[in-house]
């Protein structure tokens, strides 16, 4: 078993149907590449991330595919996506994403994790206070460049711009929620939950540009194509 991707995909022609029905606000990639760039520069700045991409994850786990991600460095961040995002105690921990070839920069005794199940003991003086619990320890994601090829190139661009090979990766999902499934459950929950940005295979949303940006949440049943 190479992977927990097991779940659905979607096509681009499904991504338009949903476009069309809410009237979204987008830019097109043509190259993967450019959208990394562009995506990893507001992860540096803050911004936090809705990440749709490929078959769903199975399992208790966000790897990649349905997931929140900010910038593990922010202070702040734990607490914005708790509360303002997630809607849930500020507390509550998350998890690092890690480039699987950097895992050792960064944390003791643990070279691979791609499922998100295992703990290890920090480095001295890794600045992630996102991600990293009081006992300065995390709950880590290692991602492999052939097993899971897009996140890892995100993760790539955003070291080639911060230093810094591990994102803050939580589930794509609110308080009480299931994991969403389908772009349309994925814009649905990007509007009303506040993201900054929401990725869908090759489309990029910015929040602000959205029509539906000042209602308090949407049906998702009005949002799935038909």
């Amino acid at each position: 078993m190479q992977s927990a991707f097991l779940g659905p995909s979607y096509s681009n022609h499904e991504v338009e149907k949903v476009i069309r029905k809410c009237n979204a606000n987008y830019i097109y990639f043509e190259n993967f590449n450019e959208l990394t760039e562009v995506i990893s520069k507001h992860i540096h700045n803050g911004k936090v991330i809705g990440w749709f991409q490929d078959r769903m994850e199975f399992g208790p786990r966000a790897l990649g595919n349905r997931s929140i991600l900010g910038n593990a460095t922010n202070a702040q961040m734990q607490s914005i996506i708790n509360q303002k995002i997630k809607k849930r105690e500020s507390f509550r921990p998350f998890a690092p994403s890690v480039l699987e070839e950097d895992v050792e920069l960064y944390f003791k005794e643990l070279k691979c994790s791609p499922y998100m199940l295992f703990v290890a003991q920090s480095n001295s003086g890794v600045n992630a206070p996102a991600v990293i619990h009081v006992d300065g320890t995390a709950r880590i994601q290692t991602v492999n460049k052939n097993v899971h090829p897009k996140f890892h190139a995100l993760i790539s661009a955003y070291k080639e711009l911060s230093g810094c090979g591990m994102i803050v990766n939580t589930s794509f999902n609110q308080r009480g929620e299931p994991l969403v499934c389908t772009p349309a459950d994925a814009y649905e929950a990007f509007v009303r939950m506040g993201l900054d940005f929401l990725v869908i295979n090759n489309y990029i949303f910015d929040h602000s540009l959205q029509p539906l940006r000042q209602l308090k949440g949407i049906q998702t049943q009005n949002l799935m194509p038909d």
